[in-house]
């Protein structure tokens, strides 16, 4: 199949996401430079933008040699550049570039994007200034490189990621005609905000005019890059389908191929090291719980979790949270439920009297006050999930069945309570919740059942449509439950997800185990070395379109 399509001498990837991990970009890149490096070796390059001047960057291992030479040429055309590798597996060349300089020429730069693609930037405010002159000059940069380096005899693809990039594709494709390009959304900027501003976005899709709605939520120049950039790249991706069906809808344009997620396990513990780190997991998030809540929970607790960005609606929070509620009241549930809600909030140091708790060898049969959550929230009055708990009046009580904490901080091995990275604590769990409303992918549920950990999760993600779509029933046996998800059946949502929990919770150890066998069987099936193929269909495709125009 490879054999029989066009690959490219050499890619160049511009994301916001390079060496700057800050969402899930960063894992799709990260996770899939190692196959594309074995394939492409050093002709694969990276370009990420330079926010790290003056502080160290664990993920960036500079490099004072390669490409010495050009380097200085790209000075004196006002370009600086800091190049090394991405401290990643597979360890991919970086180049790193210094955007500020070219906000003097903003509006020149706007100016000739309207005068050649129509792109919209009167309306910028916000991130898109600072995303567009990061773009301008990533684009400027792979401009110099192929002028130095290399020739029309050379196939080059530049794919940008996110309408973060997507200006610097259009230079690139006016500038260097020669270069292939691809534009990659891994959800739409208009397609999000509808979602994020309470509207029904699935049950009126069909209705919607993305320029229309774009004005409405003053999202016009977002819109406009990511729309042009759709139209006149040579190669036009997504992730799933469920985004590309906003896409076809808010965009107007069809992805040429979809590109979907996937993931390498090689950061998964095998054998024993599996099991001994699953065990200091768990005892480390029931001692946490226990000295919170004052209980004595013990190994056979049930333990659940979500995880994710913060947000409420859009990654199912609001269900999860009303699901345990349900749960709690329960008749037939038979086990104790400890469930956790990993999700980064405005927070400060973690509770002084829960790490004096933790630091002592005494148990406890007290709660401290607000005991479901681990860390301070700066602002709680404002905090969404702290007031869902009020609203449905779950406290936590020593008769309650369920027990819920809140851990609002990063899992970065720091946090002064568990103080374990977040993968060093998912595979002590035995069941993860992700009901997510809004999800162009959906990389926690995959990362669950990478680490043997089944999952719920919903059609409305593009991960939950992939696993719709294989040999499975697509329920809790098989590993990953998939629930049908509208604009209307919150509360049937949360439904199932209370029965699904309560029939899990009966599974014997037998049980447990092959469902968690069957859940890392599907994460094998979405492994880099199945999926990559997909990528090169769209660089086939992009280097035929380059050609047409040469």
């Amino acid at each position: 199949m490879i054999k029989e399509l066009l690959l490219p001498d050499y890619i160049f990837e511009s994301s916001w996401e390079v060496c700057n991990k800050v969402g899930g970009i960063y894992t799709v890149l990260s996770t899939r430079a190692n196959t594309l490096q074995a394939h492409f070796h050093d002709k694969l390059i990276f370009v990420g933008p330079d926010v790290w001047q003056g502080k160290e960057n664990p993920l960036f291992l500079e490099s004072k040699t390669l490409f010495s030479d050009w380097r200085e040429k790209a000075l004196k055309e006002g370009l600086s550049i800091r190049i090394g590798r991405w401290n990643i597996p597979g360890k991919p060349i970086v180049m790193l570039v210094d955007f500020q300089p070219f906000f003097s020429h903003k509006n020149e730069i706007y100016t000739e994007m309207w005068n050649a693609f129509q792109v919209d930037s009167l309306h910028a405010y916000g991130d898109y200034d600072e995303a567009s002159m990061f773009s301008y000059a990533a684009g400027r940069l792979v401009e110099s490189f192929y002028r130095y380096y290399l020739s029309d005899n050379d196939q080059v693809v530049y794919q940008a990621h996110e309408w973060m990039t997507a200006l610097g594709a259009l230079y690139i494709q006016q500038a260097v005609p020669e270069i292939a390009t691809i534009f990659t959304t891994h959800a739409t900027s208009i397609g999000r905000s509808i979602a994020g501003n309470e509207k029904p976005l699935y049950d009126y899709l069909f209705a919607y005019n993305g320029d229309q709605m774009a004005q409405e939520l003053n999202m016009e120049s977002k819109h406009s890059i990511e729309k042009q950039a759709a139209h006149h790249v040579d190669c036009f991706t997504t992730v799933s389908e469920i985004t590309n069906r906003e896409c076809k809808q808010l965009l107007e344009k069809e992805a040429d191929v979809v590109l979907m997620n996937g993931f390498e396990d090689d950061f998964v513990p095998k054998g024993a090291a599996f099991t001994g780190k699953r065990k200091r997991a768990r005892t480390a998030m029931l001692r946490v719980a226990n000295c919170l809540l004052g209980t004595n929970l013990t190994d056979d607790t049930l333990i659940i979790g979500t995880s994710g960005r913060y947000e409420f609606k859009n990654k199912g929070i609001d269900v999860f949270i009303e699901s345990l509620y349900q749960l709690n009241k329960d008749e037939k549930l038979n086990k104790t439920v400890l469930a956790f809600i990993n999700v980064p909030a405005w927070a400060g140091e973690a509770r002084e009297d829960l790490v004096e708790r933790l630091q002592s060898r005494k148990k406890y049969n007290t709660p401290l006050p607000n005991s479901f959550i681990s860390h301070l929230l700066f602002e709680p009055e404002f905090d969404k999930i702290t007031h869902a708990f009020k609203r449905l009046g779950m406290t936590n009580n020593p008769d309650d069945k369920v027990k819920v904490i809140f851990v609002p901080c990063y899992l970065n091995g720091k946090d002064g309570v568990f103080n374990k990275e977040y993968y060093d604590l998912l595979l002590g769990q035995d069941l993860s919740v992700y009901p997510s409303y809004y999800e162009p992918w959906g990389y926690t549920p995959l990362e669950s059942i990478a680490f043997g950990v089944p999952t719920i999760t919903t059609d409305l993600a593009g991960f939950g449509l992939w696993v719709n779509g294989l040999d499975t029933c697509n329920c809790i046996n098989d590993g990953v439950e998939v629930l049908h998800r509208t604009d209307s059946n919150y509360m049937e949502v949360a439904d199932s997800i209370k029965n699904t929990i309560t029939v899990f919770a009966s599974k014997t150890a037998e049980e447990t185990a092959e469902i968690s066998g069957k859940a890392t069987a599907i994460a094998e099936k979405a492994l880099w070395k199945h999926f990559i193929t997909y990528y090169y269909e769209a660089y086939h495709i992009a280097l035929c379109n380059a050609a047409k125009r040469k």
